[in-house]
């Protein structure tokens, strides 16, 4: 991993924390070089540098003129990661955030995790004002990376960081899309190359090393640790395992890892800070709530408290102030006094409270959201801890190593170790960090000397086989196996003996099988074996659509070779390898993790789907057949004769419906009644236009359709099905897709008679009702356009009031979808701003919602609690909107909607979407 021009004079392992970046190093070629922290130069007050170990990782743009040039004298160029102008990051971007509110970035690392937002788009700092400048959660993270290679190189200008061996860590629980974004931030920080390892391993290496000399001894009576990382965003749990062989030497396996949750140091920062803004509150005529920019200021208040609080030589109280903002800086300040017996009994016991082995963690119906970010129902670590245990059978661990840095905190290191004792009816061995805040980046140097063989390694690499389906799953039961048990992780093995078939452009599926139980010596790479005749489990398929580097359309089908590796972060990758070019590989990614919680795939296609194929194919197939109008009318009718009411269709048979349909695409055009038929088909069996592996693809298979337009242009069934079929799928559009949809509802709203004339013949005509439920449904357009269109609805609304007419049902429902708290497939980020919604809200309170029963509807959605302050209504108007809900006797969860965060059930669900989902698809975010 050397650079060009030679071998790396440094191993670096860099800890990308939620709460501070960390970086430490050793030399490459000396096996007895210790590992040194890298004390990071940043500012440390205007005008002041001063290196830290410690990096907070905290960013923060200055208004103009907020500070002069000469307060940020960094010794090297200051240049943005993606080539905007610096803002301040570490130490005095914490000061200064703490005294201006809605400008600091914190937490991106938390944001990389949270699937239901763009973590690509400038959303941060959330909730902000539209005058600060924003940026990614990949960019903000790219930004630390950026900084921590200027601060290197300046110092090591003979060794880049960038021709460095580096380790960077991660969550355990960070899932393959938050570990790609991740290489994502380090590849814009110019840290192309790097290797991942995760933070609770990267602690126990650090322990490994440290007790190198002694470690024989220091496990002698530990058969299985625990490594609890409590860290600012995220918690994790591990399990290893401890063996010995026939010298005695230790030998230890990582067994268990637990999922993911949000929840750490940030959520007791915010606790604390509701238990101040409480206080704050109480000396307010009417109260106080702060806005998401204040909170977060808060925050950082109360975290500096409940450190102080929580040290060992702690003082009784501490005051926590709040500035005023603008000219009022000091004269609206407000302060409240927070003990240390509060801080405790706050952070201990509503963290780590003491709970029974069997208890297991709270899964309310929805979790909580504070700065759209969707933190753990459960606040409680110690209930997660349970749950984790219970999931992953045998021995209690025996051994606990606790990292983070709330476990600085000395009462919250002992109520966790109690617990653990407690549970066992037995004492427990507590394994010494000496220090939690740099264990990890210490750890992950650790582990690049381990993989040279120049300290202790965590092995045992596939704790089981895995094989590759040969042939048609469900009728082959042959497979190949692909990764023997023992495989060493981080190690690619090339099955020469064996070549495949790859076919390029096409949609292609790899499935997967796993032994249960393997007594004996395992498999050899390359073995064939009989899936009937053993314990095996076939694992969920990967969809995916391979393509030619050089040409995208190229539909060639090509020899190949396999190479797997199993990934120290628990993915399998499998790249096919071009058997004529080596260079030429495409990579395939199976999370392995949990997979003893998958179930086998089962076949949920119907047996007579073939004859469904074959009436399709009569219809839209390519040689012409005497068809009668009433036969292609009635095509879905004869479907459900033989697969059954389409509302009982899963969704594995209505993408084998559609991709039938997507093959014979050109079939209707025969007729108008052709054209109908499939454009209703092709969108209900693609809708939401996610859900699957390949829907991806799919939505690029016929999104090249619509350049075309329709063949039967003066039809109005015809216009009415092609814009239902693009609300069906909009869920799977792309914001760029979604936008051009948006020009075409446009034109058909606001053109006049002369541009109606010049129309192109591929602009499909589309009534106000077709664009009202269209519009509605494009939800990853910006939250200023979904605006503009809920005011047309409005006007909708208020011309029918002048005229003394009833509130039009379809426009209250797309007033519902527009004006939406919580999306069903678009990021947060791009809501409608809370005070438009406000004033849509009065619209809606002045109708007779006895009479308009939708209104009340619309307007439980527009008032929808997320727990997202910068999404959220003022709580008058969320009390006024709930009263008459009440007053009127709406349904019990349209009340409870309001009133708390929650999920919604099936028959919301459908009334929102227009339509149900397909079986065995649901929407959880």
């Amino acid at each position: 991993m050397g650079s060009a021009v030679g071998k790396p004079a440094f191993l670096v392992g860099i800890d990308l924390g939620t709460t501070n970046t960390v970086v430490a190093y050793a030399a490459a070629g000396d096996a007895q070089a210790g590992i040194n922290l890298f004390a990071i130069e940043q500012l440390v007050a205007p005008g002041e540098v001063g290196a830290r170990p410690l990096l907070p990782s905290l960013r923060y743009p200055p208004a103009g003129g907020e500070l002069a040039a000469g307060d940020l004298p960094l010794p090297w160029p200051q240049v943005e990661a993606a080539g905007e102008e610096a803002p301040v990051l570490g130490t005095l971007a914490r000061q200064l955030g703490a005294q201006v509110p809605g400008r600091l970035v914190s937490s991106a690392k938390s944001w990389l995790s949270h699937a239901n937002v763009d973590r690509q788009a400038p959303i941060l700092p959330w909730g902000a004002d539209a005058d600060v400048a924003k940026v990614s959660p990949v960019a903000a993270s790219a930004s630390y990376l950026a900084y921590v290679r200027a601060a290197w190189n300046h110092r090591f200008p003979q060794a880049p960081l960038e021709e460095q061996e580096l380790v960077l860590t991660i969550p355990a629980s960070f899932d393959e899309g938050a570990r790609a974004l991740t290489l994502e931030a380090a590849r814009l920080a110019g840290l192309p190359t790097l290797r991942l390892v995760e933070e609770p391993q990267a602690a126990f290496y650090d322990y490994l090393h440290r007790r190198r000399a002694t470690l024989r001894a220091d496990l002698a009576d530990t058969r299985r640790i625990l490594v609890c990382d409590v860290g600012g965003g995220t918690t994790d749990f591990s399990l290893i395992d401890v063996a010995f062989d026939d010298d005695g030497a230790p030998q230890l396996t990582r067994s268990s890892v637990g999922n993911h949750l949000i929840l750490g140091g940030d959520n007791m920062d915010l606790a604390l800070a509701h238990l101040v803004e409480t206080r704050m509150a109480a000396g307010v005529v009417g109260g106080m709530k702060l806005s998401a920019a204040r909170l977060s200021q808060l925050m950082e208040r109360c975290r500096a408290a409940k450190e102080l609080l929580l040290s060992s030589d702690a003082p009784e109280s501490v005051t926590v102030t709040l500035l005023g903002a603008g000219s009022r800086l000091i004269g609206a300040s407000r302060s409240a006094d927070v003990t240390r017996e509060e801080v405790a009994a706050l952070v201990v016991d509503g963290f780590f409270p003491k709970v029974e082995q069997n208890d297991t963690a709270k899964k309310g119906r929805a979790g909580i959201v504070e700065f759209g970010l969707p933190y753990a129902q459960d606040a409680a670590i110690t209930r997660h801890l349970a749950s984790f245990l219970q999931q992953h059978h045998g021995e209690l661990p025996d051994t606990l190593l606790l990292n983070g840095g709330v476990f600085r905190a000395d009462a919250l290191a002992r109520r966790l170790a109690a617990t653990l004792e407690h549970w066992r009816g037995q004492p427990l061995t507590i394994l010494h960090n000496d220090n939690p805040d740099v264990a990890v980046a210490r750890g992950a140097v650790a582990y690049a000397l381990a993989r040279r063989g120049q300290a202790p390694r965590i092995g045992g690499g596939s704790p089981r086989s895995y094989f590759l389906v040969l042939g048609e799953a469900g009728k082959d039961n042959r497979a190949i196996c692909i990764l023997p048990r023992g495989s060493a992780s981080g190690e690619e093995i090339r099955l020469t003996q064996r070549l495949f078939a790859l076919r390029l452009g096409r949609p292609v599926r790899f499935h997967l099988a796993t032994s249960l139980f393997e007594a004996g010596a395992p498999p050899r790479l390359g073995e064939i074996v009989d899936l009937d005749a053993g314990e095996y489990l076939r694992l969920p398929p990967l969809a995916s659509v391979l393509h030619d580097k050089q040409d995208a359309g190229d539909k060639r089908e090509i020899t190949v070779q396999l190479a797997t590796v199993m990934t120290e972060v628990g993915t399998l990758e499998v790249h096919c390898v071009a058997e004529a070019d080596a260079g030429q590989r495409w990579l395939l990614e199976f999370q392995l993790r949990g997979e003893e919680e998958m179930h086998a795939e089962t076949s949920t296609v119907s047996p007579r789907v073939k004859e469904a194929v074959e009436k399709i194919e009569r219809i839209f197939g390519g040689k012409a057949q005497k068809v009668e109008t009433k036969e292609v009318r009635q095509l879905r009718q004869h479907l459900e004769r033989g697969l059954g009411g389409r509302e009982s269709w899963e969704t594995p048979l209505l993408r084998q419906l559609f991709d039938a349909l997507l093959q014979r695409a050109r079939g209707r055009r025969r007729s108008a009644e052709h054209e109908r038929v499939w454009l209703n088909l092709a969108g209900y069996c693609l809708r939401p236009g996610y859900g699957d592996a390949l829907d991806p693809w799919r939505i690029e298979q016929l999104w090249a359709l619509f350049d075309m337009g329709i063949q039967h242009h003066k039809d109005n069934q015809v216009c009415a099905e092609w814009w239902t079929l693009w609300r069906r799928v909009a869920g799977g559009l792309s914001t760029q897709q979604q936008l051009r949809l948006l020009d075409d509802f446009a034109f058909n709203l606001q053109a006049d008679a002369a541009q109606r004339g010049g129309r192109p013949v591929t602009l499909v005509n589309g009534s106000d009702d077709d664009m009202l439920r269209l519009g509605a449904s494009l939800e990853r357009i910006p939250g200023a356009y979904k605006a503009e269109v809920g005011a047309w609805l409005i006007k909708r609304l208020q011309k029918a009031d002048k005229k003394g007419e009833a509130a039009d049902t379809n426009t209250l429902w797309a007033l519902a979808r527009v004006g939406a708290r919580q999306p069903f497939h678009g990021s947060a980020h791009e809501v409608v701003d809370s005070a438009t919604v406000a004033e849509w809200l009065t619209m809606l309170l002045a109708l007779d919602w006895k009479k308009t029963e939708p209104a009340a509807f619309a307007a439980a959605h527009l008032a929808r609690m997320t727990g997202d302050r910068s999404r959220d209504i003022a709580d008058d108007l969320r009390a006024t909107v709930l009263a008459r809900l009440k007053a009127v006797g709406a349904p019990p969860l349209w009340q409870a909607m309001v009133s708390e965060v929650t999920q919604l059930d099936e028959a919301v669900t459908r009334r929102m979407l227009g339509e149900a989902l397909p079986q065995g698809l649901k929407l959880i975010g």
